[in-house]
């Protein structure tokens, strides 16, 4: 049986975008009858064993806290340690694959103890280390850092046996690079239509706690960046509301933005119609895409949402919303403009307000409009056809001279 270690950033029981993909990757393969562990660097921050098994997964830790000091010796002290328990466990479990998962210090420590142990690699890019830093506001284009952290992720990518990205815009940037479009195989975010594809009726207790009785419901449920673009959406809602009175935003989430966000909706002119919820548990998300007419996604222009489709589009269509997003790369890839959702110009609150203004008046398309966008999640953006992009990969690598299981 076929074992595969993925390398990640952070797992389980955290929740992010991220820890959401390995779950469903992970959870695939184990039903394709794959054996399956993850080992996480410094930056899970968690509480919790050296190993401990969440959601039917099992997860490794890797011992210590992270690094203090300069941030280049920091995170080089970070990669050591990483790969020190990376090359324990495979010499405990033995598998016949690693999988390691971006940020491109986890390629780095997972290369070194590859290459001890003749095992193949193949190394995941869910997005480019140097533009989510920038996404983040943690970093700024075109700086050394920016610099080099760009040269580390390409030669990453070279060192590795196969690269597998998120979408095709990464995919295009890595053969700008000179990367060998042949190493490169598309692996696109999808949905566990088991946990997403069956929508919940709309509960009216909640609808009369969130004050939302008869309102037009814009939402966005999600992480709060600034790349998000949610204060274009909070500004666009005067101009929404002059045109749809019943309108009120939905907000359900937390992260970096969150203050800045609830101070602009506090001093908008229609702050009562804007709503936060806050976080709320991932098994209750279901029930407040339940409150949620129009799911709006208003990404600003940048490089990262440019060349990464995000994961929150495709469980709305799954769930029977419409969607409503801005016509950056990473949107076009996912959704097609009065097909399975609406595309707006970024960075324009007037855009917003008129693409969901027209999206409330023009009800009578809804219905085929949530039908069409949920059959292409069932069919394109499935994980459980998604995961079958792996495995001629793993079988590649397997057959190669060097793809021998790790001593003992």
């Amino acid at each position: 049986m076929t074992r595969i270690l993925h390398v990640l950033d952070h797992s389980l029981p955290l929740h992010s975008g991220y820890t959401f993909r390995t779950r469903a990757i992970l959870r695939a393969q184990m039903a394709r009858g794959w054996e399956v562990r993850g080992i996480t660097g410094h930056r899970h921050v968690a509480d919790g064993p050296s190993e401990e098994m969440v959601d039917g997964l099992t997860f490794h830790r890797t011992p210590g806290a992270a690094a203090s000091g300069n941030p280049l010796i920091r995170e080089w002290r970070d990669i050591a340690a990483h790969a020190d328990a990376i090359d324990a466990l495979v010499r405990q479990w033995r598998p016949d694959v690693i999988h390691a998962h971006s940020p491109v210090l986890n390629a780095i420590a997972a290369q070194r103890v590859a290459k001890r142990h003749g095992l193949p690699m193949i190394y995941e890019i869910r997005a480019f280390w140097e533009d989510a830093a920038v996404g983040n506001g943690t970093g700024v284009e075109g700086s050394p850092r920016y610099w080099l952290t760009r040269q580390l992720e390409s030669r990453a990518v070279r060192a590795a046996d196969a690269v597998a990205v998120i979408c095709e815009g990464l995919r295009g940037d890595l053969i700008a690079r000179g990367v060998d479009a042949g190493k490169i195989v598309v692996s696109p975010n999808g949905v566990d239509m088991d946990q997403f594809g069956a929508p919940v009726d709309r509960d009216p207790v909640l609808t009369a706690k969130l004050g939302l009785e008869g309102a037009d419901v814009v939402g966005f449920i999600g992480s709060f960046y600034d790349y998000e673009g949610l204060d274009d959406l909070i500004a666009a809602m005067p101009r929404l509301v002059r045109a749809r009175p019943k309108a009120k935003l939905l907000l359900v989430g937390g992260g970096p933005m969150e203050q800045a966000l609830r101070d602009q909706a506090m001093a908008s002119p229609f702050a009562d119609h804007i709503v936060f919820v806050g976080r709320v548990p991932h098994d209750q998300v279901e029930h407040y895409y339940a409150q949620v007419d129009v799911l709006a996604y208003p990404r600003k222009a940048m490089r990262l949402t440019d060349l990464v489709t995000p994961l929150k589009p495709l469980e709305a269509m799954a769930q029977g919303r419409l969607v409503a997003a801005s016509s950056v790369g990473g949107h076009r890839e996912l959704i097609e403009d009065g097909v399975t959702g609406t595309l707006f110009a970024p960075d324009d609150p007037a855009a917003i307000a008129t693409a969901l203004a027209d999206l409330f008046a023009d009800r009578a398309i809804w219905d085929e409009r949530r039908a069409v966008a949920r059959a292409f999640v069932e069919a394109e953006r499935n994980w459980s056809s998604n995961i079958l992009r792996y495995e001629p990969v793993y079988q590649r690598l397997l057959t190669r001279p060097t793809g021998t299981r790790a001593a003992a």
